[in-house]
């Protein structure tokens, strides 16, 4: 399972030190140019899934791992990383320059998050990369100037003024024309399976009773995922030895052991919890996975 790099990881990794105000600032913004924090060519960072945004700009010769896709460009990139999907992205050049942005979703007032969501670059399956002339990059450029430029200023509504270059720098990347050059690594399917794991382990712990289990058959996750599900349960079965359901039914089970030993909530609570719609199917599931009925489960 991949694991999440926090906004505090990143600090931490990056530059050894927090913000002051990172615990408490929900919305988190900041903003850095890419040669205050280089990586050395060929050290590709951990592939894994981010719990903020990343916008970046980069120039030199880099392979972006997105999900089970990757793309190799050598030249400039406007990339854009969603908190959804792991990644990673390895420079591949001795030199690589440019700027990047991070921000939490709270950044964004609730309306704008919402289209933030829908945007093709954030949507899952959709391409996140967007190949830049070198005029565009500095035009791109430019609005991470702006936004480095008030960051450090003492202007009172500079976040207001930050909010809008970041929709500003979005506009100019859609109005370009996304990479569709992507191609599938040699390791595809255990990419993958790795987010297919991450995307089912989010859903988990079960921590009320209102919560509700969602994504139940290998389709669900194929169509999130934007892969076919016969794909997905080739690499799946090709990455682990068992099946895509195999895996889902062995997570939920998990779950409900876990809830029957140490909630007091009744059986129709933790089989509503988990997704299914009569208690009945709950228990002939359960026993079907475990031989042991819910409620004998929990006597034991």
């Amino acid at each position: 399972m991949t694991t999440t790099e926090s906004l505090e990881d990143f600090y931490k990794h990056k530059f050894n030190w927090l913000p002051d105000n990172l615990q408490q600032d929900l919305g988190h913004f900041n903003v850095f140019r890419l040669n205050d924090y280089q990586s050395s060519a060929g050290a590709p960072g951990q592939y894994s899934r981010r719990g903020f945004y990343k916008i970046s700009l980069l120039r030199g010769h880099n392979i972006y791992h997105y999900a089970d896709k990757s793309l190799d460009i050598n030249g400039t990139t406007l990339i854009f990383f969603n908190p959804q999907v792991p990644y990673t992205w390895e420079p591949v050049s001795e030199v690589v320059n440019g700027y990047f942005c991070v921000f939490r979703e709270g950044f964004f007032t609730e309306s704008s998050r919402k289209w933030l969501q829908e945007l093709p670059m954030f949507k899952s399956g959709g391409m996140p990369a967007y190949v830049l002339s070198d005029d565009q990059f500095g035009q791109a450029g430019q609005f991470y100037e702006k936004m480095l430029a008030e960051i450090d200023s003492d202007y009172p509504y500079k976040y207001d003024l930050i909010r809008n270059y970041v929709s500003e720098l979005i506009h100019f990347a859609l109005k370009q024309q996304p990479s569709d050059t992507l191609y599938k690594h040699t390791d595809a399917k255990s990419r993958l399976t790795a987010v297919f794991t991450e995307l089912l382990e989010r859903q988990f712990p079960v921590e009320t009773t209102s919560q509700r289990f969602q994504m139940r058959s290998a389709n669900d996750y194929a169509q999130h995922l934007a892969v076919h599900v016969n794909y997905l349960n080739r690499s799946v079965r090709a990455t682990t030895g068992k099946t895509t359901s195999e895996l889902i039914a062995e997570r939920v089970v998990a779950e409900a052991q876990a809830l029957l030993k140490h909630t007091d909530w009744n059986i129709a609570e933790i089989s509503y919890s988990l997704g299914f719609d009569e208690p009945a199917h709950f228990n002939h599931f359960f026993k079907k996975n475990t031989s042991l009925t819910p409620s004998a489960f929990r006597k034991v």
